[in-house]
């Protein structure tokens, strides 16, 4: 698991198969991000047969079927999209580009399961939002800093067993490292990846509708900065937001691209839930100058203050619920109604934000 570069952060959990082998294939179409690798993990743990991989460029198929023997290189996207044992195609394209891919997805009779974030403008989405009712298929979202780490799992099977009471402040805080040296072109360019707010925002903002139970929030105010990276200029390397939810809830979020590299992470990602009968705080990917293992859990309530370390111990549930979710029909892991507000709302912030 690469801790050092956000981009390339794949966790891995231990194998817990919903299905037989063989029994729900899937495909990966453009490795554009390296979230693509922890998507393809989430999957295969859950009992997912990796079949077919592509992309444009063959370097990267080939490495990726690397790391994932007995995955077929397709000579095109046709092969997958013409295969009728494909159920779900994975992909993590350049942003501005992942709802075009969605919507041939969808149109094939196949789920789709993007990285995030999946839309850079409100147009794309609403064409989604159609084509989601019109085919009946899937537009799922890999917002992995909640499903795929075990802390903010956890932190939801607390607040779901009433641990905190009504949940009503998220903090959410989701500093990266840029390593701009590692970055392709199309990361430092603003119609590409959509603007910070769109792009590492949209995890905040989707923590904030799933731990506070809210189907629906107004973005109050943003803004977003250059502060440190002049020779990229249309690089957008800090941003923030307020949001109140539709039962009362707020949140206030920090995203950045500052992490110094004296840090032994990407980023030191933590989040703070506010509820009436006590708080929760999530350091995930490590505990500054006290352990750099991640997946701290900080519980605070009518009971005493606890701590626990989660690592290794919760696991992933939502592949396995998605996986169940595309043969069933059903809305475990997540409802589209959830997956498609997060992405509206972290649109809107991105659309109203004052540049500093």
């Amino acid at each position: 698991m690469q801790k050092n570069d956000g981009m390339n952060y794949a966790p891995k959990g231990k194998p817990s198969p919903v299905v037989a082998a063989g029994e729900f294939a899937f495909a990966a179409i453009a490795l554009d991000h390296g979230h693509i690798y922890g998507m393809a993990n989430g999957l295969t743990e859950a009992g997912a047969t990796l079949k077919w991989v592509y992309d444009r460029d063959r370097g990267k198929a080939e490495a990726f079927a690397k790391a994932f023997p007995g995955v077929r290189i397709a000579a095109s996207e046709d092969d997958i999209m013409g295969d009728p044992e494909i159920r779900l195609v994975a992909a993590a394209a350049v942003p501005s580009e992942r709802c075009g891919l969605g919507l041939r997805v969808m149109d094939a009779g196949k789920d789709y399961f993007t990285d995030k974030a999946p839309f850079t403008t409100l147009g794309q989405l609403a064409s989604a939002r159609r084509k989601a009712a019109e085919t009946g298929r899937k537009y799922m979202v890999y917002y992995s800093e909640r499903i795929h780490v075990e802390s903010a799992v956890y932190a939801g099977q607390l607040i779901q067993e009433g641990a905190i009471g009504r949940v009503l402040q998220v903090i959410g805080l989701g500093p990266h490292r840029l390593n701009a040296p590692s970055r392709p072109d199309w990361f430092f360019r603003k119609e590409k990846y959509g603007g910070i707010l769109c792009d590492i925002g949209s995890h905040q903002i989707e923590q904030f509708l799933y731990y506070a139970g809210c189907s629906d929030a107004q973005v109050l105010h943003s803004k977003v900065a250059n502060y440190a990276n002049p020779d990229y200029p249309e690089l957008e390397d800090f941003g923030d937001a307020t949001l109140a939810g539709d039962n009362r809830a707020t949140q206030y979020f920090r995203v950045d691209w500052l992490t110094p590299d004296g840090l032994s992470t990407w980023g030191d990602g933590r989040t703070t839930i506010l509820g009436t009968e006590g708080y929760i705080e999530l350091r995930k990917y490590v505990d500054i100058a006290r352990d750099r293992t991640g997946d701290h859990v900080y519980l605070v309530n009518r009971a005493g203050e606890f701590h626990e370390e989660v690592q290794g111990k919760v696991g992933f549930p939502f592949f396995g619920d998605l996986i169940l979710d595309c043969m069933h029909r059903t809305e475990r892991a997540m409802t589209q109604a959830h997956a498609f507000k997060a992405a509206e709302l972290c649109l809107l912030a991105q659309e109203k934000a004052i540049r500093l």
